[in-house]
């Protein structure tokens, strides 16, 4: 493993790029938001919400994909208070065990800035077995809940016929992977490592059909080339805890007092369910990194934290899986204890990892060991 000479991040990352000076291309993309015009960018998206604008207020100007979190709160505002569109929100619920926050913050970002929520529950009898397949074929347990997050917004705009979707940020750029061109449009954003596509002959059998996968499927390409999804993280400069600080102030809440967990630092991502969290967790085993990493790299980019205390971090908690995500995770699909921790083990990356004298899995190259 290499590790960036900026941040934290290793290049096992899929699909990321490092420079000749050793410097990962998330470290490069923040530095050029310094030198990018922003206020040419937003005239930009001023052209393009006045092309969508309805001259009839009762119906949609665009479909924003909103979670509850702090991201979302800031699309809404964005869009609503800033551009003063009429955005329609779009989720879908992952049917786990929710926390407070969770709960408080779906409904505060219809609250408070006024806004209809469409919401996809899925089948949750055919949710399962397909969580069990995918956990323990490919280490992708919320792959149907992911997948659906792309794929959805796009079947409620075409029947909606609302061709503005916004995303936040593009991933692979901010961050990251192999779609690490800057662009505005998102149309490509269903192939990214987040989401990609599983073959389906790899998963229909008895207990799953066709029609139970049908809404990963997105539309045709000559649906998909009737709508316009971008992000808005193209057209201002975004910032995950600047985010975070705004939506604070505008009703969100983290999970101060209430969850304490074991796997990461912060307290204000991904705060929604406990057991969602096993998915993330398992790009430890996979590339030797996982949540610390990723925002300990992330805060050293906005310089909020220095490098060797983002070390510190990681060597804290990015190997930790979180105990109550692994309660809730087990309980909703009925695993025990000893089958959860053996499919684990078969996800561990021989190449980066060695099995101690005590059963534990050690990285045999550290960010602090270099």
């Amino acid at each position: 493993m290499k590790f960036c000479d900026k941040c934290v991040m290793p290049d096992t990352r899929p699909g990321i790029y490092f420079d000749e000076g050793g410097v990962c291309q998330a470290c490069r993309a923040e530095e050029q938001k310094s030198k990018t015009d922003w206020k040419a960018r937003f005239q930009e998206l001023e052209q393009l919400c006045d092309k969508h604008r309805r001259k009839d207020d009762s119906e949609f100007d665009c479909i924003i994909a909103a979670s509850g979190g702090k991201d979302s709160h800031y699309q809404v505002y964005f869009f609503k208070e800033v551009m003063n569109m009429n955005p329609l929100l779009v989720s879908v619920e992952d049917n786990f065990e929710m926390t407070e926050a969770g709960k408080s913050n779906i409904k505060n970002i219809s609250e408070r800035f006024g806004c209809h929520i469409i919401s996809l529950k899925p089948n949750l009898k055919a949710q399962k077995f397909i969580m069990r397949k995918t956990f323990e074929k490919f280490g992708k347990p919320t792959w149907f809940i992911d997948r659906l997050i792309y794929t959805y917004p796009l079947h409620i705009a075409n029947k909606f016929n609302i061709p503005l979707i916004i995303y936040g940020e593009n991933i692979s750029y901010e961050y990251g992977g192999g779609e690490r061109e800057e662009t505005y449009s998102a149309k490509n954003q269903i192939n990214n490592g987040v989401a990609s596509d599983i073959d389906y002959d790899e998963l229909i059998d008895e207990n799953i059909l066709l029609s139970d996968l049908s809404l990963c499927t997105p539309p045709s390409a000559k649906e998909i080339g009737k709508l316009e999804p971008i992000y808005l993280s193209y057209y201002t400069k975004w910032n995950s805890y600047t985010n975070y600080i705004f939506s604070k102030k505008n009703g969100f809440k983290d999970l101060t007092h209430e969850w304490n967990r074991e796997h990461t630092f912060e307290n204000f991502d991904q705060i929604e369910t406990p057991a969602y969290l096993i998915h993330p967790w398992l790009k430890y085993p996979k590339f030797g990194h996982a949540t610390a990493t990723d925002y300990a790299s992330k805060f050293i980019r906005y310089g909020l934290i220095t490098r060797e205390e983002g070390i510190e971090l990681v060597k804290r908690h990015d190997h930790k899986l979180d105990q109550r995500s692994v309660r809730e995770f087990i309980d909703f699909l009925g695993y025990s204890q000893t089958e959860f921790y053996g499919i684990i083990d078969k996800f561990y990356n021989k190449e980066l990892f060695i099995e101690n004298e005590f059963g534990e899995w050690q990285l045999k190259k550290t960010v602090w060991e270099r």
